[in-house]
């Protein structure tokens, strides 16, 4: 009974795990970032850099141009059982880390969430799939 139920939580973890992998384009649309597993965990990293817009300024160019391919963006995103998975983001504009909160809303629609402190104080994110992009199936392997 216990090696049943381990396993339909290990399944019910790997399938809420599966929805957030693939591509997705950021809410500035500045990076495509690959989310997928790295050891126990989900990591985000930028694999295609589409503008260098900026955040904090919209319509305006970042005051510095920091390269973006490579970037691990999302780093150690577990999952809190209720769809929710937490970590860390990089904000490549500013060169910080906060803490942060992941969700899908939809196939297409990524909640990010990131955070100084308590998520009281973050602002909430939108990140769409990358066009032509389909979920990967790296969590089943």
């Amino acid at each position: 009974m216990k090696y049943a139920l381990f396993t339909l939580m290990l399944c019910l973890i790997a399938s809420t795990a599966h929805a957030q992998t693939g591509r997705w384009i950021t809410a500035s649309g500045n990076l495509e970032i690959e989310i997928a597993p790295c050891g126990q965990a989900l990591c985000g990293t930028a694999v295609r850099v589409l503008a260098n817009n900026s955040m904090s300024a919209p319509g305006t160019a970042m005051a510095r141009n920091v390269p973006g391919l490579g970037l691990t963006i999302l780093k150690d995103f577990t999952t809190s059982g209720d769809g929710t998975w937490t970590g860390q983001i990089y904000d490549r504009e500013n060169g910080k880390t906060y803490r942060c909160r992941m969700r899908q809303l939809s196939t297409d629609e990524l909640e990010i969430h990131p955070y100084v402190g308590i998520p009281l104080f973050g602002q909430t994110q939108i990140w769409l799939r990358a066009p032509g992009a389909t979920e990967t199936s790296a969590m089943t392997k």
